[in-house]
Parts: C-alpha cells; structure tokens; sequence
C-alpha cells in the first residue's frame, strides 16, 4: 500500500471523487485549493488508485476532510481507515483536529466514529441548500451537513 500526494492534473482523479461528492461543481470549490492523496494497492488494482482524499486547512489548528472515497468493490478492505489513519499521523504536528462533514447516514456517521470521530456540529439544509438536485445514501435524502471531529 503507497499513499502519494497529487499535485497537479487533480480533474483526471474525478471519476472516484464524484462518488464522494455528486456535484462538480461543489467538488470545484475545493479540489485546487486542498491538498489530495491517492492509495494506491496493488492487490486491488496497482494502475488506478483505489481510495483518494482532498484535505483543507481551515484555520486554527484545524484540518478538514472534503472528500474521501474508496472504489466501490475495494471498499470495506480497511483504505478508507488507512488514509484517515495516514493524515492523523502526517498532521499531528501541525494541526490539532481533524474534522469531516458528511450527511445524516448509517453508511458514513458509523465509519467515522468507529475512526475516532465524534459529533461536533450540524450545517441546517446544507444539501438542500447548496446542491442542484436531491442527494439520497440508502434511501434517505440527504439535508443536513453532520460534522464530526477527531483531536489529533
């Protein structure tokens, strides 16, 4: 397993990043201004990666994740844990949280707290708010943006 950060072409990385976050345009916000990593595995595929990660420095100690996500037939294999595990370590000494939004979902708010994660804030209408069409995770519409944080 190799984690490498993306510095330049980021836009060649949007097909898995789109998984995460269903709007370009809301991916656009973010994707130049973050830092981006990419874990690649050779067992699941060692031509493409298989989780890829954008990160922003939002001030104050605190490092926010935008977009996490892992290909869909490599997932629950431990990436998804193994990046977070890798910007806890690579950030520790310069930020003090790390924290990531996400919407009101039994498929992301356990992850995130089985990763250390706990609730910190909610965003009203987020995903109401700022998305062009409705978002769905297992059936539920997504509309409030939950935020969960880990100390570092």
């Amino acid at each position: 397993m190799e984690i490498r950060e993306i510095k330049e072409n980021k836009k060649q990385f949007l097909r898995l990043l789109l998984r995460a976050d269903e709007q370009e345009d809301m991916i656009d916000r973010y994707l130049e201004r973050g830092t981006m990593y990419a874990l690649y595995d050779g067992e699941c595929d060692p031509d493409r990666p298989v989780c890829e990660c954008v990160v922003t420095d939002e001030g104050g100690g605190v490092l926010e994740i935008k977009n996490i996500a892992t290909e869909p037939e490599c997932q629950r294999r431990g990436y998804g844990r193994a990046m977070i595990d890798f910007l806890a370590a690579k950030y520790s000494g310069s930020c003090s949280v790390l924290q990531v939004g996400t919407g009101d979902s039994p498929l992301t708010i356990p992850f995130y707290v089985s990763c250390g994660f706990t609730r910190s804030h909610v965003v009203k209408n987020f995903f109401t708010d700022n998305y062009d069409h409705p978002i769905f995770e297992c059936g539920i519409q997504l509309v409030d943006m939950v935020y969960l944080r880990r100390r570092l």
